[in-house]
């Protein structure tokens, strides 16, 4: 993990969505914003597990798909996506939840994960949101194999990961909200802080 030095400063915005499919970059983002601005994350995917340890599948199938089917992840990309869309879907009461706690006590924080609805944020307000996009399968291809060694090349993933993040773009466009590409990974940070917020120029010493 990098270092930061900057100095915190108060966000306009109450919530930050950060979404995007797997392996775009998303944590490391919303991790730099969050010490720049001094705010936690809350990552999706605990909100999957405690969803997961309070119910049963009868109660939630489609968040429960991937425990009650595994074998179906290794089936064609298409169904993956489509899975995951089910899954989005199905958390955006959950996810509406948080983002209603952290504006009606005005306690700032960012959300981020693959099952981020755009049509959670807005471009003004309270609540902000972007998505991280990669279109290249080859650079997924080679982020993974760059945090996940021991794994190899995982390219069915990494084409499950660009499919289901083109839909993900398709609705952030409809919804107005920014869709924002990884590369350069140098200012990615100030890129999603400018199209979310006023921008800061300290992002660029925060490395």
């Amino acid at each position: 993990m990098d270092s930061c030095t900057c100095v915190q400063k108060a966000p306009d915005w109450r919530v930050l969505i950060v979404g995007g499919a797997s392996g775009m970059g998303k944590t490391e983002v919303s991790r730099r914003l969050a010490r720049l601005y001094g705010v936690p994350v809350v990552e999706i995917d605990d909100v999957v597990e405690a969803l997961l340890a309070v119910t049963r599948p009868e109660h939630l199938p489609a968040v429960h798909y991937w425990r009650t089917h595994p074998e179906a992840a290794r089936r064609e990309p298409e169904f993956v996506v489509e899975r995951q869309i089910e899954i989005a879907r199905a958390l955006v009461p959950a996810v509406e939840a948080v983002v209603a706690n952290h504006v009606d006590t005005d306690t700032p924080v960012i959300v981020e994960g693959d099952y981020l609805l755009p049509g959670l944020a807005a471009a003004r307000g309270p609540v902000r949101g972007v998505v991280v996009h990669e279109d290249s399968e080859a650079r997924v291809v080679a982020n993974y194999l760059a945090r996940e060694p021991e794994e190899g090349p995982q390219h069915h993933r990494a084409r499950v990961s660009v499919l289901y993040g083109r839909w993900l773009a398709e609705q952030a466009r409809e919804a107005g909200v920014p869709v924002v590409a990884p590369r350069p990974w140098h200012d990615l940070s100030q890129r999603v802080d400018e199209l979310t917020g006023a921008g800061d120029p300290r992002l660029d010493r925060c490395r």
